[in-house]
């Protein structure tokens, strides 16, 4: 068999087993696809995974990183600064808002967010009367942000964190779950088909502080609540509800947290899987011109992405090319969100975040999930070897 007719190998791809498919069967044949028994299961076990009091299932990442900011009241007027680094979702959710959003360039190691960048541009927004309302780390490829530091600025100078962990389902900060809101006022996962367990789409928001828990739970459906200590007023009898504020139909159905709730019983064995394939590419792609990903002291990654930079990044399209040309699903994570022709309109420029453009220049993502064999990793190095050496 040529390269260019082998089985086309994804850069990630979602497992689904027998299992995932009769707990979502189970609630076909149930009486409720919706506002069902399913979701607070799914919700039990976040919180389980993570230590957090409160979780609200939603219908995407992006959802709840936009009600996470309007539960921070975020608005017009304010400021929101995030990662270059990441999709654009975790910029948009503050423009959603009416705030404006703003950028903090990485770390040339981990590709984070840099905690010695955000000090900086916190003492001089500080000096310029124009701090941040949130900021948003994201766990990029499901290694932690300097959360313990991220955390102490936030104190010192009154902003909120929320952590974008879409990449990160069961990471750890230390002995610290990523989700625990330790460091932070709101954790959101993601459960997109690539991402380490998914629920077709579907997105999570944690936290453990009870007011941004009710306000979340509001948001999420339409501002309508039946709980009394919510209302305006006396309830007229079992049917009644009040809508209290503007929310969104941000729901999760229970179809989908069925699944999320099964696969979330495989997720340790995921992550070792994803660690040791990690591993073997780390051992096989060593001595080639390229930098493979590292691991932060004291922090363990999900693995959601493994992204090498090449040392020339010239030659970064003719190794994709060459991938894809071998049926191998090499990308790309991420064109830095200042650099979208979007926020070049809003005034953002190449230049602005050099660590972010000088890490793009050189990225490329291979092929890392649960379903890959060590012979999958095998020919994903015999083709890079080939075009590299």
């Amino acid at each position: 068999m040529s390269r260019s007719d082998a089985p086309f190998l994804s850069y990630g791809r979602q497992h689904i087993t027998d299992e995932d498919v009769e707990a979502v069967a189970a609630v076909l044949r149930s009486d409720f696809l919706t506002q069902g028994p399913a979701i607070p299961r799914f919700e039990a076990a976040l919180q389980a995974l993570t230590g957090a009091p409160h979780a609200f299932a939603m219908a995407n990442a992006t959802a709840a990183l936009h009600l996470g900011c309007l539960a921070c009241e975020v608005g017009p007027g304010d400021v929101v600064w995030t990662s270059p680094n990441s999709f654009v979702a975790s910029a948009n959710c503050a423009l959603y808002c009416g705030a404006e959003a703003d950028f903090v360039d990485i770390d040339p190691v981990t590709f984070n967010m840099s905690a010695d960048a955000l000090e900086a541009k916190l003492v001089a927004a500080e000096a310029e009367g124009r701090l941040p309302k949130v900021v948003i780390p994201v766990h990029f490829a499901g290694q932690p942000c300097d959360m313990g530091r991220i955390g102490a600025l936030a104190r010192r100078y009154g902003f909120r964190v929320i952590e974008d962990a879409s990449h990160a389902v069961g990471a750890l900060h230390g002995n610290r779950p990523i989700g625990a809101c330790a460091d932070s006022d709101i954790t959101v996962f993601s459960f997109h088909p690539v991402k380490i367990v998914t629920t077709g789409e579907g997105g999570a928001a944690m936290t453990r502080d009870p007011v941004l828990a009710d306000r979340l739970e509001l948001l999420r459906s339409h501002g309508v609540t039946r709980r009394e200590n919510l209302m305006r007023g006396a309830s007229e009898g079992g049917w009644y509800y009040e809508q209290v504020s503007l929310g969104f139909n941000y729901r999760m159905t229970d179809i989908q947290a069925a699944l999320g709730a099964s696969q979330l019983e495989r997720l340790d064995t995921y992550l070792r899987r994803r660690h040791e394939l990690g591993a073997l590419y780390d051992a096989k792609l060593a001595g080639l011109p390229l930098s493979t990903p590292v691991r932060a002291a004291g922090r363990f990654s999900a693995f959601h992405l493994y992204v090498i930079q090449l040392d020339d990044p010239a030659r970064r399209r003719e190794v994709f090319d060459a991938l894809r040309a071998a049926n191998i699903g090499a990308n790309v994570h991420y064109i830095p969100i200042h650099l979208q022709p979007y926020y070049r309109d809003l005034g953002f420029a190449p230049g602005d975040f050099p660590v972010a453009e000088a890490y793009y220049a050189r990225a490329l993502t291979l092929p890392l999930h649960p379903q890959m064999r060590d012979e999958d990793v095998n020919r994903v190095v015999a083709c890079l070897t080939e075009v590299l050496a």
